[in-house]
Parts: C-alpha cells; sequence; structure tokens
C-alpha cells in the first residue's frame, strides 16, 4: 500500500535526517563529477526517420557534396560607410585575410572565396552570392562535417577568432549558421535565479517563517543539481537538445517547490495538532505524498508518450526532462522529510516577522486560526466558495466562456520555427541574418537543397534545374553539382521569402508536389528537397500529425489514473475536460501574442513568430501532469471531507477552502519561476516561460477556484458515482483518503456506487 509505505519511508527519513542530507550531499557530488567526467554538451538534431528532408540528407551524404555537414557563414562589411569591395584594395585584403584564418580552424572543410570571386570579375562573384550587388556585403560561408564528428568547442573556435579579427580588421564581423543552432548555449542562469527569489518571497509570505520558506528552496536547488548533472552525463551518450536544460530547470524548480510546499504544509498542520515532529513528517510524507507520487508520475508519463511522434531529438528532451521531475518526487519524499526531522518543532511557529504579517491580515479579516498553515486560512476562501456553489450556474457559464474565448485564437495556430531574424539584436546571429537579409534577399537565410538519383536519366538534373527556376517562390538556383561516382546531383535553392515565412512553407510543399515531380515525369529518376528550413517544416509537420493521437493517449490515461485515485467516473472526466479548457486557453495566448504580436514587447519579443513545431505537444504534456498536482491535491481534500461528513457540500467548500491558499501559493511560485524565462533572448524558451505561466495561472484560478467548485455542486452526489461492476474491478485501496484519519479508527462512509 503506497501510504504505508510513504509513511515508513518519511517517518524514517524525519528520525535520520543527517543519514539522508549526507546520503543526497553525496549523491549530488558524485552526480556533479560523473557529469564533469563523463558529460557533454546539448546539440539540436532537427531531423527524424522517414522524412523527406532525411531522404535528401541520406542521398547528399551519399554523394559526398560537402552539403550534408553543418555550417556557418561569417558576414562582413567595411566599417566605413563609403568603402566597398568593389574598389577598395584594403577591404579585400582583409576579406581575404578573414578568409585564411577561418579556412584553418579545426574541423573545417572549407570556405566560400569572396575575395578570389571578386579577383575574377565583379558579376562572378554577385551571381555566385557571395558579394552584394553594391559591394557592401560579403559572406564567407564555412562548411564543418557532420554533427557527430563536432563539439560546442568548433563554436567556440569560431567565435573566438570573429573577436580577435575584429579589433585587428577595418570590418564589422557577424556570423551564423546552423552551428550556432547546434551548439549555442540555452538561455538560463539569470532566469533560474530570478524563479528561485521570487519563490522564496512567495513562501515566505505563505508561512511567515524564514525557515519553512528555506526548506522548498533547498530541497529544489538539491534536486535541480542532481538532475541538471544527470542530464550533462546523458548528452555524453546521445544527442541531448539545447532546449532541455533550460525546460528542466523550468519544470524542476516549479514542481519541486510545489510539491515541497504541498507536503511542508501538511506537516505544520500535524505540528498544529501537538505531533511529534518525526511523526508529523511521516503522515505528511503520507497523505501529501501520495498526490505527489500521483501527480509526478503523471507529468513523467505524459513527458514520455511523446515518443509517439517518432521525432529523436523530442523523445530524448522528454526522458531528459523526465529524468528531473523523477529527482524532484524522490527528493519531497525523502530528503524534504529529513529536513522537516532536523528542522524539529520551530516549523510549526512563524518567525518574528511573519507574526507580524500574519497578525495585521488577521486583524483586517478577521480570519480565525487554521491548523494547516499555522495562521488563519479559510474564512476568505470559505466565503468565496460557498459564494460560487451558491450560484454555480452563471459562474460556471462565465468561467467557461471566458476560457473558451482564451481559446478561440488557436484556429490560426501555425507551426514553424523562428529563425534568427527573430533574435534580438544584441546576438551576432541576428546581425548577421539583417545583414544578408540586405544584401542578398531574406530567402538567402534559409536555402533548400534539392537531391537528385537521375537513376540512368541523363537530362533530369537540366529539367530540374529550369522547373526549379521557373517558379514563383524561387529568387535563384546556385549550379548543380553532380558526383561522378554516385551520380547524385545537388542544387541549392534560395527562395524569395524568409525560413520563418509562412510563404516558403508553401513554395517547400509546392516544389514536392508539383514542380519535382513535374521534372522527373515518369521516369526512373528520384529527388527530395532537404536542408534546415526543409527539415524544420518536415518535424513540425510531423508533430502535427501526431498530436490529436498523443492527446488522446494522455487524456485516457489521466482519466484512468484518476479513476483508480478517486473511484469515481465524473471527477476523472470532469478533470479531464476542465484541463483541456486551461491549456487551450494558454494556447490561444502563445498565438495571440507571439503570431499577433499582442503585448509581445513586454517581454521582449522583437517580432512577431510562428509558434515553434514541437512546443504545443511539449506543452500539452507538461501542462497536464501540472494541472494534475492541483486537482489530484485538491480532490483529495475534497474526498477526505466527504469519507469523513457524507455530505457533498461540505465537502466542496471545505476540501476546496482548505486547499485554496496552498494552491494558489504553489501557482504563484510556479508562475513567477515560468515567467522568469518568458523575458529570455530566445524565442523559443520565451514560449515555454509564457505559455506554462499562462496555463498554471488560469488553472489555479479560474479552473480550481470557480469551475470546479460550480461543477461538482451541479454535479452533487454523483460526483462519486461508480458502477457497481466497475467497483469490483478496480484495486482496492485507501483512494485518497487521509492516511492520518484512517489510522485513528474513523470510519470512511460507504461510496456511491449503483448496485
Amino acid at each position: 500500500m503506497l501510504s504505508k509505505a510513504l509513511l515508513r519511508l518519511g517517518a524514517g527519513a524525519a528520525r535520520h535526517p543527517w543519514r539522508v542530507i549526507a546520503a543526497w550531499l553525496i549523491a549530488a557530488t558524485l552526480a556533479v563529477l560523473a557529469a564533469v567526467a563523463f558529460g557533454g554538451r546539448t546539440a539540436d538534431s532537427m531531423t527524424a526517420p522517414g522524412l523527406d528532408s532525411q531522404r535528401a540528407a541520406e542521398l547528399i551524404e551519399r554523394a559526398g557534396s560537402g552539403q550534408e555537414g553543418m555550417t556557418a557563414q561569417v558576414v562582413v562589411t567595411p566599417l566605413d560607410d563609403g568603402v566597398t569591395f568593389f574598389d577598395d584594395d584594403g577591404a579585400r585584403t582583409a576579406l581575404t585575410r578573414l578568409r585564411a584564418e577561418v579556412k584553418r580552424l579545426p574541423h573545417v572543410l572549407g570556405t566560400s572565396d569572396p575575395a578570389g570571386a571578386l579577383d575574377a570579375g565583379r558579376d562572378t562573384a554577385v551571381r555566385g552570392g557571395l558579394v552584394s550587388v553594391d559591394g557592401r556585403i560579403a559572406v564567407v560561408r564555412v562548411q564543418y562535417p557532420d554533427q557527430s564528428r563536432l563539439s560546442a568547442e568548433d563554436l567556440d573556435a569560431l567565435v573566438d577568432l570573429g573577436d580577435r579579427l575584429r579589433a585587428e580588421l577595418p570590418l564589422r564581423i557577424e556570423m551564423g549558421g546552423s552551428l550556432f543552432y547546434a551548439f549555442s548555449d540555452a538561455d538560463g542562469g539569470v532566469s533560474e535565479l530570478i524563479g528561485l527569489l521570487a519563490a522564496a518571497a512567495i513562501l515566505f509570505l505563505a508561512f511567515g517563517s524564514l525557515v519553512a520558506a528555506a526548506l522548498p528552496i533547498g530541497m529544489a536547488v538539491f534536486g535541480l543539481t542532481v538532475g541538471v548533472a544527470t542530464m550533462t552525463v546523458l548528452a555524453g551518450v546521445t544527442d541531448v537538445p539545447t532546449f532541455a536544460p533550460v525546460l528542466g530547470s523550468m519544470v524542476g524548480l516549479g514542481v519541486g517547490i510545489d510539491y515541497a510546499l504541498f507536503v511542508l504544509a501538511r506537516h505544520r498542520e500535524y505540528l498544529a495538532r501537538g505531533l511529534d515532529p518525526h511523526e508529523a513528517a511521516g503522515r505528511a510524507v503520507a497523505t501529501a505524498g501520495r498526490p505527489v507520487v500521483f501527480a509526478g508520475g503523471t507529468v513523467v508519463v505524459s513527458i514520455l508518450g511523446m515518443a509517439v511522434a517518432d521525432v529523436p531529438f523530442m523523445t530524448v528532451g522528454g526522458v531528459a526532462v523526465s529524468i528531473v521531475v523523477l529527482i524532484m518526487v524522490l527528493a519531497s519524499v525523502t530528503l524534504l522529510p529529513a529536513f522537516l526531522g532536523a528542522a524539529g518543532p520551530r516549523l510549526g511557529r512563524a518567525g518574528r516577522i511573519g507574526r507580524a504579517l500574519r497578525a495585521g491580515r488577521s486583524g483586517r479579516l478577521g480570519r480565525r486560526r487554521h491548523p494547516a498553515a499555522g495562521a488563519a486560512p479559510a474564512a476568505g476562501w470559505r466565503r468565496w466558495i460557498g459564494h460560487v456553489s451558491r450560484h454555480p450556474v452563471p459562474y460556471a457559464v462565465g468561467a467557461a466562456g471566458l476560457l473558451l474565448t482564451a481559446t478561440l485564437p488557436v484556429l490560426g495556430l501555425r507551426v514553424g520555427l523562428p529563425d534568427d531574424g527573430s533574435l534580438p539584436h544584441s546576438r551576432t546571429e541576428r546581425r548577421a541574418y539583417d545583414l544578408v537579409a540586405e544584401g542578398f534577399g531574406p530567402g538567402t537565410n534559409g536555402p533548400l537543397v534539392i537531391a537528385a538519383d537521375p537513376a540512368g536519366d541523363p537530362g533530369v538534373v537540366d529539367r530540374l534545374v529550369a522547373t526549379v527556376t521557373a517558379d514563383p517562390g524561387i529568387a535563384s538556383v546556385a549550379p548543380a553539382r553532380t558526383d561522378r561516382a554516385t551520380g547524385v546531383a545537388t542544387l541549392v535553392v534560395f527562395p524569395t521569402t524568409s525560413p520563418q515565412d509562412k510563404a516558403t512553407a508553401d513554395t517547400l510543399s509546392r516544389l514536392r508536389t508539383e514542380v519535382l515531380p513535374a521534372a522527373i515525369a515518369h521516369g526512373p529518376a528520384r529527388a527530395h528537397v532537404g536542408g534546415a528550413a526543409a527539415s524544420l517544416s518536415d518535424v513540425g509537420q510531423r508533430t502535427s500529425q501526431r498530436l490529436p493521437v498523443f492527446v488522446a493517449a494522455v487524456l485516457a490515461m489521466s482519466f484512468l489514473l484518476l479513476m483508480l485515485v478517486f473511484r469515481s467516473i465524473l471527477v476523472p472526466l470532469k478533470a479531464v475536460l476542465l484541463n483541456l479548457l486551461s491549456i487551450g486557453a494558454a494556447y490561444g495566448i502563445m498565438v495571440a501574442v507571439f503570431q499577433w504580436g499582442w503585448g509581445g514587447a513586454l517581454i521582449g519579443l522583437e517580432a512577431t513568430v510562428p509558434i515553434v513545431s514541437f512546443i504545443p505537444m511539449f506543452l500539452f504534456a507538461i501542462l497536464f501532469g501540472l494541472s494534475m498536482d492541483y486537482e489530484v491535491f485538491l480532490l483529495s481534500r475534497v474526498r477526505e471531507e466527504y469519507v469523513r461528513t457524507g455530505d457533498n457540500g461540505t465537502a466542496i467548500v471545505e476540501g476546496v477552502a482548505g486547499t485554496a491558499r496552498i494552491i494558489t501559493s504553489a501557482a504563484l511560485i510556479m508562475v513567477a519561476v515560468f515567467l522568469s524565462f518568458a523575458v529570455a533572448d530566445d524565442p523559443s524558451t520565451k514560449m515555454f516561460g509564457l505559455g506554462l505561466a499562462t496555463a498554471i495561472l488560469l488553472d489555479a484560478t479560474v479552473v480550481r477556484m470557480v469551475l470546479v467548485p460550480a461543477t461538482m455542486t451541479l454535479l452533487g452526489r454523483a460526483n462519486w458515482w461508480l458502477p457497481a461492476w466497475l467497483d469490483r474491478l478496480l484495486p482496492r485501496g485507501p483512494a485518497g483518503t487521509d492516511a492520518a484519519s484512517t489510522s485513528t479508527g474513523e470510519a470512511p462512509r460507504p461510496r456511491l456506487v449503483d448496485r
């Protein structure tokens, strides 16, 4: 039985706190040492089996044309506004030296030579896309081998060279390319610190005690250290995407502090009842720890379910984030009770500042003291929940209407991947992007690569060049390169629009469905479209296609889990539908901010961007799991009250009011942590932060404090209805009951079961 196991685990940790704390210190030290010795750097690999872009990559690799590896581009312009590369020998000499220095870097297979092209003639350099028409901008394209043979050290070497040459050459030097995308460090650090400080302030206001506020933070820091170090070790074995550490930190801090808050609140309640600190810690883990285990398990299973997308980098990212969540659950039921045991009875008392704050609030609101937090909780919440329960129809309709209205922008959802043009101007990738777009056109930032296997058809390459060039979405086509050994030809194609523009996706689709089939006709040749822009588009399309299957699987799993926990049909069904409402509203707000630009300046968004292709699936997995935290925690208390009183109305008011303060405090912590990431530079990190913060805020307020009491009041005793045949099939156990109550001999009242 889970409750008994958690009771023994929590009580044992509280009785021997220093042993448990020492064990966690050793685990953290070993994890960090392993990360240093065996860890790797994160890297993005936007590929997936079976995609057209992947088939193109396989052909390109077979041909050995040099297009199969990573690329970078060094974009330069003279510092003097009146100078061009056409007529200034000094600028051309500096360009020659820059190219030579780049070519000498480790692992560089080759570079373009704009200065050499200028020696051959101005028209040659312009037609080759190496120097702009006005002679002001030149591009040195750098070819690297495939990603498996590179590391972040290659990016560091290129960046360091640029920093040195900026001081030595009369050129403005900017850099970008897939090498930056694959190996740039993700945002974090400062965001994590801001989130921790905000969480500490909220915890102090919630508990009025520095010690009580410090324990969840300390537990979360321990867990995050072990989790991120483990993720780093995983990166030494396989490609862990760059967003995984950021998302892991974001979710790990949020759930870790939340889980600790739930357990700590119960512990203080039992201390207020006069229990010994060791016994109080054990019972807190047995009661609040049960929802924590179920909720954490839901988060993990939901995230791991993303494997249905069959996109390897998403699967690995999900595994990495799940590891952090699992460690936070383990810390909540072992390390936290050890902290509680070490703190002793002091946690039952508020500090001097906390007492003053609570005295002021108590005097103003006239609230009575409540044992769950060692102070007054629920008078205000009880009045509010009672008010909602007396007027359930208008509140249910109004809250549901609000969430549905916020969901409407989802109808305009467009997935893609923000290009470097969406980064802030402080980043060299953005400045390089702008220079290339200015000198050569926006499509030059996202070339497509067509790989063709003629299969004995000698005229197919010429037909491909002619038909592709004639397409209105194509600005230019570089001369075809054919490998003599394999016969495979590659064409580098430059669209007229930027990589994140919807028109580029339309062009890509038209090439595959109309242009290439027309050129190949019914012959034996085959052609595929690859390149970074095509790969990202293909991944987005696959995740969109698999999203309904994934959503259905997560909903079914969550329904079954909640039915087992609460032994009811309508309670889990209602929970699933309400969670969908809050997640849908979060999606809608993301579309309004990132695609429509509403309020984007508030989070530092400099341009509208499509929703990153893999974020909707990731957000659904994480948010559905996190919303289960509040659902299980709240309904566990409602269920306890129903078992104790047998009255549905009383159970709703007392259960929701008794958990409202903890849920709102936990939600504020999560919102603060997630919003601290919404101001990061990278648009993907902004989307994760804003999406998670919005959904949690709506879920903890509109859903938990309005829709849940309103709908449960309307359903009445039917909330706990369970068919007799299903009741016999389901495993028996204390479905969310308070272990402390049952252990004192208080008999639970019968459930409402159809006989």
